[in-house]
């Protein structure tokens, strides 16, 4: 506030100043003289009018100037917020693609990639794995260690599967993957590594008693003009087939990997 009233103080100055040496100027010309009458009219003129006006003027330019600068920062803090808002959405949206427990993708976001894949690619392999006798882990050595047993599971499939292959949890010990681009012999060969690196796992519930996990697998091949819901059928029925035959196999278009 004291800015704004040496403000308007300085401008009121200048203009009596002004306003005097016009008037002086103008009598000058008319041979006229000036008188003390005179004087104060120039000099109060400008402090009774020019004053308040400015003092108003310059007031409510300062008020805008804050208003203004108000609403900058306003919108500075919306923009923040809307950033911070769209971070949150994008990993509350991520977050709900994966599966809690394994970060795999869940059963939804599993087949709503499948989909969208088939747009870029004409060949691969459809695995459907799944976790041997598990609901014994379950009943008999609770379901934390049931929990602690998938954990190791999902890894051995991650560290399986190439970095391109499509990954996720579509039940509670059940997984599917998508090898894209592989022919029937390296879709195979991944199916038979995953199938050995769950195999490999060292699994102890408790009482350092050890117990073997595995897994069944049944696999489909893409082909033109099959839809994926066949697809996983197809692989279905291997995978039940592989069940029926002793589980810890891969079953694929007729052949059978056993376990070693």
């Amino acid at each position: 506030m004291k800015r704004v009233v040496a403000t308007a103080a300085i401008i009121t100055g200048v203009s009596a100043a002004a306003t005097v040496t016009i008037v002086s100027g103008y009598l000058w010309i008319v041979n006229g003289t000036v008188g003390p009458h005179a004087l104060v009219l120039s000099l109060l003129c400008p402090l009774l009018i020019g004053f308040p006006i400015s003092l108003r003027l310059r007031w409510q330019k300062k008020k805008l100037a804050d208003a203004l600068a108000e609403l900058k920062s306003a919108h500075e803090e919306l923009a923040d917020a809307h950033m911070q808002l769209a971070d949150a959405h994008a990993r509350l949206s991520e977050k709900a693609r994966h599966d809690d427990m394994t970060g795999l993708l869940n059963r939804e976001s599993f087949f709503a990639s499948l989909k969208s894949m088939r747009r870029r690619t004409d060949s691969g392999a459809l695995l459907i794995i799944d976790a041997d006798h598990f609901k014994h882990v379950n009943d008999t050595h609770g379901h934390q260690q049931g929990d602690a047993a998938l954990l190791l599971i999902t890894d051995a499939i991650r560290g399986a599967l190439r970095e391109q292959d499509l990954v996720g949890r579509i039940g509670g010990e059940e997984f599917a993957a998508f090898l894209s681009g592989t022919d029937e012999e390296e879709a195979m060969l991944i199916a038979e590594r995953v199938r050995l690196a769950v195999e490999a796992i060292r699994f102890f519930p408790g009482e350092g008693k050890f117990l073997p996990l595995s897994v069944s697998i049944g696999a489909a091949r893409l082909r033109p003009h099959v839809s994926w819901s066949e697809m996983m059928r197809e692989a279905d029925r291997r995978l039940y087939e592989a069940k029926r035959r002793g589980r810890n196999r891969v079953v694929f278009e007729g052949r059978d990997w056993l376990a070693a």
